[in-house]
């Protein structure tokens, strides 16, 4: 008998998880062994082993456990990991979701390989070049088979870039996936009390992490400013991401009576804290996705996003540090809007729809 074709999946960071979810259910549908690796770039339990438990991804086959360190160290550390691990299993196929260190490390190892790869979230562009980010989307995108995108303006970049348009397939946000079915167990009430903010007064909630925000001395300075003015008008809630956490204390970040700090929060609690929020202040990808489709207005902290259909069709909006709060007041005068625009195929069923294509491409029907 012939032995069912071996798929794996690569997480890694926070990011990942909520979007590899829907994938690995929906290929349980279809005669192929299925291994989940996580390499370790997020470590800390509030960061990953919480969204195993509550996005009900089984437990990873291999966790590399690579830890934190520079970009070069760490792409290394997975690459070393995973060459190991591919010449052992000898995948058939190679599924990277996202834009983070483990995914193009991955990328790299299984095309050198000669190993398929699958990309979920290819052709996304901020064309920053500055950004860590744009450079693994790149780099993965032009060595990936399949070219999974999840909004109608990531086929026109795959294209600009001479992707193979056979390679492409509009699948949707398998990370909207995972928010719909979650959505009606948010109990944004009872999150906020626990965290000390009273539900029953408007708040918003903000997430900081990206270097632009947090590395430079003078940007940290000027943020603490913007985040203070905002405070002056409402809560502002933030769950802190170890990273430039201590540049923002050191800046006096926490010095503001209406400004609440807490540790990261695990899936659940933080989009119950986000549904129930007035408004986001962010500088994360994919909750400007998750604001889009709960209706809050988003105010992304960059000059550029990769999302650009959260802005035409959704409820975000790019704003600077010194622009904060003006447009704050104004989102806040205005109020959430009963209905909002949500982007194509942003439905709930990503997850069926590419794993069909994988399917496809292993050559097996359910």
């Amino acid at each position: 008998m012939t032995a069912k074709p071996l798929l794996i999946h690569i997480t890694g960071a926070r990011p990942n998880f909520p979007k590899a979810a829907p994938v690995i259910a929906a290929m349980e549908h279809h005669p192929v062994r299925q291994m989940l690796v996580h390499t370790g770039q997020h470590y800390d339990a509030r960061m990953s082993e919480v969204f195993f438990a509550q996005l009900g991804l089984p437990e990873p086959d291999v966790n590399l456990g690579v830890g934190s360190g520079s970009h070069a160290t760490q792409t290394a550390a997975i690459m070393v990991g995973l060459e190991e691990l591919f010449a052992r299993e000898h995948p058939d196929l190679v599924v990277v979701y996202g834009d983070v260190n483990s995914t193009v490390a991955a990328a790299l190892v299984a095309a050198k390989m000669g190993i398929p790869v699958a990309h979920v979230e290819a052709g996304l562009r901020s064309f920053d070049m500055t950004m860590p980010e744009e450079i693994n989307r790149l780099l993965t995108d032009r060595l990936s088979n399949l070219l999974l995108v999840t909004s109608v303006d990531a086929i026109a970049h795959l294209g600009r870039e001479g992707a193979d348009a056979a390679a492409i397939h509009f699948v949707g946000n398998p990370m909207i996936d995972t928010l719909l079915q979650h959505v009606d167990s948010l109990d944004s009430e009872s999150v906020a009390g626990q965290v000390g903010v009273d539900c029953s007064q408007p708040y918003v909630v903000g997430t900081l992490h990206r270097p632009g925000n947090v590395d430079d001395v003078t940007n940290v300075r000027e943020l603490v400013r913007a985040v203070h003015s905002v405070a002056d008008q409402v809560r502002f809630v933030i769950p802190l991401h170890p990273r430039g956490r201590a540049r923002l204390e050191d800046a006096g970040f926490m010095n503001h009576h209406n400004v609440t700090v807490v540790d990261p929060l695990g899936y659940v609690e933080f989009l119950a804290l986000v549904r129930g929020a007035a408004a986001v202040v962010t500088d994360s990808g994919g909750v400007q996705e998750e604001t889009t489709v709960l209706g809050v207005p988003c105010l992304t902290l960059r000059p550029n996003t990769e999302r650009p259909v959260t802005i035409t069709h959704g409820t975000n909006q790019l704003v600077t540090r010194q622009s904060l709060p003006s447009v704050l007041a104004e989102v806040l005068a205005t109020g959430r809007q009963a209905t909002w625009p949500v982007p194509p195929l942003w439905d709930g069923e990503a997850g069926p729809r590419i794993a069909d294509v994988l399917a496809r491409h292993l050559g097996v029907v359910s």
